[in-house]
């Protein structure tokens, strides 16, 4: 097969374009170049796509003796990534930008892209298994993205490779180093890699500007403190929280709601993050079809974060999900993503973004 490597200037990637290589595909490398000041983009282990990263990418394609490319997607990973996410915080949600990486560039812009040139497959180094076209988590469970990866299409997944999902990360490093690659020690890259500094706070708020609000008692109503924008806040979130000390029984207060329209942003009781519904659009089925009826499966709502059993069924083109026990810290704008529960719990069954929440049991 043609296959087209898609190469961050990381060890995963470079490990999977040379399993690649070496599985006998004609395969070429490609980097994505998504920022418009690329040279500004990494600062030690955080951000990505700088002049460095390229570079990585290059000589390691050059070890591998495939050719190498560098595409431009700057200005579509600005609209369909960095906008999206600010606009999703400004709306009170709590967005996943790898997620919507994969599902607008990754699988998307670039796969239109390398299928219109003739390839017939993209290879990335993310942490994932397929079988037969069935999305699964990785071998590694500390480093598995079948989370971020549930957003995929049947169609998408039918022609996506993730040749490192097998191994441990331990193993894909030392893999790196007997091929002679340089970046078999380079460090993973860390929270969002378009916010370098790790602020979010402080990135959304050169875009956003201050909206004032106030932080309220989610059980008196009381007006704790003010606030310069609900950007500031997700739910679940105890730390920064702009009030003075704990509540008055001395326990520690949550962000428990956030209300974009008036900028108020409650606080309260850690039970108050328990969740027993969740309602959820744009589904999306990794087999290409809506299960029949009503489904037990397994559910996921951070892409590090436990899990809960579940029934899901599709209703007016959403999902409904009913869990069996509470899931806490759940936010609107993240992805739900159901697993099947039966062997190992380890199939992606599909996904949707989280639209809303309910503390009530069914």
């Amino acid at each position: 097969m043609r296959v087209l490597a898609a190469m961050s200037g990381g060890v995963d990637s470079a490990v999977a374009a040379a399993r690649a290589v070496a599985a006998g595909h004609d395969v070429v490398g490609v980097h994505l170049a998504l920022s418009t000041a690329p040279g500004t983009l990494r600062t030690g282990s955080r951000g990505c796509c700088s002049k460095e990263d390229a570079g990585d990418a290059k000589r390691a394609a050059d070890v591998l003796g495939i050719p190498f490319y560098v595409w431009d997607f700057a200005d579509r990973f600005k609209e369909d990534v960095i906008d999206d996410f600010v606009e999703s915080y400004a709306a009170g949600e709590t967005p996943n930008p790898c997620l919507r990486c994969n599902e607008k560039i990754k699988f998307s812009a670039l796969a239109e892209r390398a299928y219109a040139l003739g390839f017939d497959a993209v290879a990335t180094g993310h942490y994932a298994r397929l079988d037969d076209g069935v999305l699964r988590r990785a071998v590694d469970a500390d480093k598995d993205q079948s989370y971020v990866l549930a957003v995929l299409t049947a169609d998408q997944l039918s022609r996506a490779m993730f040749p490192v999902g097998d191994t441990p990360k331990e193993q894909i490093r030392a893999e790196a180093a007997d091929r002679g690659l340089a970046v078999a020690n380079k460090p993973d890259s860390h929270d969002i890699c378009f916010i370098p500094s790790g602020d979010t706070r402080a990135f959304l708020g050169a875009k956003i500007g201050i909206r004032p609000g106030a932080v309220v008692d989610a059980d008196t109503g009381e007006v704790l403190a003010q606030h310069e924008g609900v950007h500031g806040f997700t739910i679940g979130q105890r730390k920064g929280l702009g009030v003075e000390g704990p509540a008055a029984n001395g326990k520690p207060r949550y962000v428990t709601a956030i209300e974009p329209e008036t900028g108020t942003v409650q606080v309260g009781s850690v039970d108050r993050l328990n969740v027993w519904t969740i309602t959820a659009d744009r589904p999306i089925w990794t087999s290409g079809q809506a299960p029949e009826g009503p489904v037990e499966c397994v559910v996921q709502v951070r892409a590090h974060g436990g899990t809960a059993p579940a029934v899901v069924e599709e209703t007016n083109g959403g999902i409904v999900v009913q869990l069996s026990e509470p899931l806490t810290g759940v936010a609107k704008g993240q992805a739900v993503v159901l697993y099947r529960p039966d062997g190992a719990g380890d199939i992606v069954i599909g996904s949707g973004t989280i639209s809303g929440t309910s503390s009530d049991r069914a």
